[in-house]
């Protein structure tokens, strides 16, 4: 695959953008910069009340992405259930790392964040920046399983609540 290799993205699909997740295609616009015709994707955040315009031949380069498959939303889900994986490292380290993986647009990576900064009542609390990573994951991971469901990203908060809560409710005597 070259790596200026089109996507074939048309308006008014839904794509991920790695840095900010589920974002639409509005359209595809021809603009001159320094003397060169490029072809870009416009693409609104809704949420976020911004728009990107994304050169299409680097669209691949950046990350940018189709939804996920019902499987890997699957795979997701089954991440969320798994046992909170958390390194002995200094905070500073593991922030970084969760940022990564936020940023990463990959989805399995944004659950691992999310599972593994996910609190229940009765545990510590999370400091500021720990509730911070949290919820842009919990976010990028809910928009994205609203998106692919069909866009209620109330009915996709609270199927990912459930899975969460599943995993800390104590198995029944």
């Amino acid at each position: 695959m070259s790596k200026s290799k089109k996507l074939d993205f048309r308006p008014n699909d839904y794509v991920v953008y790695p840095a900010h997740g589920v974002g639409q295609i509005i359209s595809v616009e021809e603009q001159e910069v320094a003397g060169y015709a490029l072809e870009l994707f416009v693409i609104s955040f809704e949420k976020d009340k911004m728009t990107l315009r994304v050169p299409t031949n680097k669209a691949t380069d950046i990350g940018m992405r189709s939804l996920s498959s019902p499987d890997v939303i699957n795979q997701a889900m089954k991440t969320l259930k798994g046992k909170a994986k958390v390194k002995r490292a200094m905070w500073s380290r593991r922030a970084q790392e969760y940022e990564q993986k936020i940023n990463s647009g990959d989805l399995i990576a944004i659950a691992e964040v999310v599972r593994d900064l996910h609190r229940t009542d009765d545990q510590r609390e999370q400091s500021y920046s720990e509730r911070q990573l949290y919820e842009a994951a919990l976010e990028r991971l809910t928009r994205e399983v609203a998106a692919v469901s069909g866009g209620d990203e109330i009915l996709a908060a609270k199927q990912v609540g459930d899975v969460l809560a599943s995993r800390v409710a104590p198995a029944a005597a």
